[in-house]
């Protein structure tokens, strides 16, 4: 019975995914008759014998649907066992601990069963006058832990209670799953009879204690600080956003495109990136090879001048030996000038070249560095943003988006900045910024539904412990449209905030790059939910930004979140190849490396937009957390680049 029915079971799966297909579709692919035509196109009458069916056939019939539904009953009860352990922890039968306690009935229905759990020690106490110990252990599957009783007797073999209940101790027991009394937080308790494996902890020295800890304590201990409450909840947040982004785009059929991480370009047009070289490594070897043969200008003029003497040698030897042309040592001696001439000029150029070559490195006329010889052959960078490679594809492919690291060389120390952060930049063909906007709102919603969705327990947590509003701003993103207005409204607005006592510490005018305290007023306390401003003045964008018709202001748009700030910045891209060149003339840019931009307004332009966000800027509206070190597993800040 137990193989018809994974027989069966799998007959069924293969039915049900068959049925995604049309049968028509699936009839005409395999080249199948048609199915019978039914009895009214037959003009049969339903009424005749042979329309109704035998009792005895709708007792087969009936038979066959219990049988089936049995069969079924079983699949799913079999496909249960199968998952309750983790797929990759098969050799240690571990079963995850979110399996367990995460479970709609609070696993009530694996009462009775022996399964393995393993994870990390939260807490642990010894009870019954240490008779046996109650164990906190928990995986990182969720954010709850699943206590564990072990008596004297089953800790005896790895040395007793004393060894499992310090905090940060690993373990792999193997027990049976209990009830506990009504009324207990938990529903169900492992009862231990096997310590299958012990990792030792010495409480002694673990720095991560079971009382609160400074943020910036853990920074400096980036290793361990993932076994925090805090930062856990972050990491399964973190994780549960990147999912989500992954899923909007593809189920709006973008394609995950992949940009260089090393640029020669800067799109941001800042100047503030990482350089990367191999030139660094080298200036070693080549101080070594210049030691003590040190060229200086004045060698140089001072070779210059033996060459011009020279020159004035040989002169007179060709005079002499013209006028006397039977002496062949007059010959023999004009020649011999000619060579030393020749043999001084040679030499001039690696002269020159030894000159150029300060503090290790090779330098040009001009004593700029000469990176002909570097790794690239050119200046390289670690790239800002990968907008300009995906326009390259989005005009091609119609709607990509990309998802990495990007890295900004800024010196800040603010609570905002990072050197190394993620970006989420999707780019739209046949997209204006009407589009661009609609695109950014429905992301940011999408991510915030999916976090109340998929990410209770933590943001339960959030609530608790760091942003008493958390839940209730995602519930408001999720659920009510964005508000928007144009930057000229916003500074109206601002304008008669402060006419009405309102203070800020940055200046309000038309022209002014929006500071986040301006940002926040109008997210926070004007609109009360997220903003969109857009039609920003030219001068204060970047070159990429398509001008609008009244000259002074281009397609931009900035979305405005409380806790925040700007979370993300977009625009509809300059299409017109004369408008962008223009752009590029007037703001002084150099034309080189932008060739390929340039391009794709050559070769069949097209209307298109996209936008960037801040992928930690997301997560810190999403938790309330004051510093963005906080949302990244290893932070990296001026003076700091540990793990």
């Amino acid at each position: 019975m137990h193989s018809s029915a994974l027989k069966l079971g799998s007959g069924i799966s293969r039915c049900r995914a068959l049925g995604t297909i049309s049968t028509a579709k699936f009839r005409r692919d395999h080249r199948l008759a048609p199915p019978r035509a039914a009895a009214s196109e037959l003009n049969m009458s339903t009424d005749s014998p042979a329309a109704t069916p035998s009792p005895e056939l709708a007792d087969e019939v009936e038979s066959l649907r219990k049988q089936l539904h049995a069969l079924e009953t079983t699949l799913k009860q079999k496909e249960a066992e199968m998952k309750l352990v983790y797929p990759y922890s098969k050799s240690y039968g571990k079963t995850a601990v979110n399996t367990i306690v995460g479970a709609a009935d609070r696993g009530k229905s694996l009462i009775g069963r022996t399964l393995r759990v393993g994870g990390w020690i939260k807490t642990g106490r010894e009870a019954g006058a240490s008779a046996f110990a109650f164990l906190e252990v928990n995986d990182g599957s969720c954010f709850d832990s699943i206590q564990v009783m072990v008596t004297k007797e089953v800790a005896e073999a790895v040395g007793g209670l004393g060894k499992l209940v310090p905090t940060g101790t690993s373990v792999l027991i193997e027990g049976v799953l209990e009830a506990t009394p009504e009324g207990t937080k938990q529903a169900v308790e492992l009862k231990a009879k096997e310590v299958v494996h012990i990792g030792l902890c010495d409480a002694g020295t673990y720095p991560i204690a079971k009382k609160k800890t400074s943020f910036e304590f853990l920074r400096e201990k980036m290793h361990l600080r993932p076994r925090t409450n805090t930062i856990a909840a972050v990491a399964r947040i973190r994780n549960a956003l990147a999912f989500a982004t992954h899923s909007f785009f593809q189920e709006n059929d973008f394609l995950y495109v992949h940009t260089p991480i090393v640029t020669g370009s800067d799109c941001e047009g800042a100047g503030e990136m990482f350089q990367v070289t191999t030139l660094v490594g080298k200036m070693k070897d080549n101080e070594a090879l210049s030691a003590g043969n040190q060229v200086s200008e004045a060698d140089i003029e001072a070779f210059k001048v033996s060459i011009s003497e020279q020159g004035g040698a040989v002169k007179d030897a060709k005079t002499a030996a013209a006028a006397n042309k039977e002496d062949t040592t007059l010959a023999a001696a004009s020649k011999a000038e000619v060579d030393k001439l020749l043999a001084l000029k040679n030499q001039l150029p690696k002269l020159e070249e030894a000159s150029r070559m300060k503090g290790g490195m090779k330098r040009l006329a001009n004593g700029e560095i000469d990176y002909s010889e570097d790794f690239f052959g050119k200046k390289a960078f670690l790239t800002v943003s990968g907008q300009l490679q995906g326009e390259f594809y989005a005009c091609a492919l119609s709607n990509i988006y990309t998802f990495g690291p990007t890295f900004r060389a800024e010196y800040s120390f603010t609570a905002r900045h990072l050197a190394e952060f993620w970006m989420i930049e999707p780019e739209m063909a046949f997209c204006d910024l009407n589009d661009d906007m609609q695109c950014a709102e429905d992301y940011v919603r999408y991510c915030c539904k999916f976090l109340l969705d998929n990410c209770r327990a933590d943001m339960e947590f959030i609530v608790k412990m760091i942003d008493k509003n958390a839940i209730t701003r995602l519930e408001q993103v999720a659920n009510e449209p964005f508000a928007r207005c144009s930057y000229t409204e916003a500074i109206e607005l601002l304008k008669k905030a402060v006419t009405d006592g309102k203070k800020f510490e940055h200046e309000v005018d038309w022209g002014i790059d929006l500071a986040t305290e301006h940002e926040r007023w109008l997210a926070e306390e004007k609109f009360k939910k997220p903003v969109i401003v857009y039609d920003y003045p030219k001068d204060i964008k970047s070159f990429y930004m398509k001008l609008n018709a009244d000259g002074k202001t281009v397609a931009a748009m900035d979305v405005l979140v409380p806790k925040v700030g700007e979370l993300i910045g977009g625009s509809q891209r300059e299409d017109r190849y004369d408008v962008l060149m223009e752009r590029i003339t007037e703001l002084g840019m150099e034309t080189t490396g932008y060739e390929a931009y340039l391009d794709i307004r050559k070769y069949g332009s097209v209307p298109h937009s996209g936008f960037g966000l801040g992928f930690e800027r997301l997560i810190l509206f999403a938790t309330g957390l004051d510093n963005i070190r906080e949302v990244i597993p290893f932070p990296r800040w001026p003076g700091n680049a540990e793990m």
